[in-house]
C-alpha cells in the first residue's frame, strides 16, 4: 500500500480527517462552554446577553458538530470500502 505522502487520495482523506476532528473538537467545546455559561445564568440571574450566548454556541456547536461527526463517518465509510476492495482483490 502506498504512502499517504505518495497517493494524493490519502493525503486529502487525512487533511480531512484532520479538519474533521478540529471539528468535533469545536462542536463539543461550544457545548461546554455553553453548559457552563447555562450554570452561571442559573446561579446568578439569565441576562439577555448570556442567554444570547447560550444559545448562539448551542446552534453553532451543533452545526459544526453535525458536519463534523458526518465528514469523520464518510472518511472512515471510504477506508473500510478502500480495505475491502483490496481484501478482494487478494483473494481472486
Amino acid at each position: 500500500m502506498p504512502e499517504e505522502s505518495d497517493d494524493p487520495i490519502l493525503a486529502k482523506r487525512a487533511r480531512i480527517r484532520v479538519q474533521a476532528t478540529l471539528g468535533q473538537r469545536v462542536g463539543y467545546a461550544a457545548y461546554a462552554v455553553a453548559t457552563v455559561l447555562f450554570f452561571i445564568g442559573l446561579a446568578t440571574s439569565f441576562s439577555d446577553p448570556l442567554v444570547f450566548a447560550i444559545v448562539t454556541l448551542m446552534i453553532v456547536g451543533s452545526i459544526v458538530l453535525a458536519i463534523a461527526i458526518q465528514v469523520g463517518y464518510a472518511i472512515r465509510g471510504a477506508e473500510r470500502h478502500e480495505e475491502d476492495s483490496i481484501a478482494m482483490r487478494r483473494r481472486r
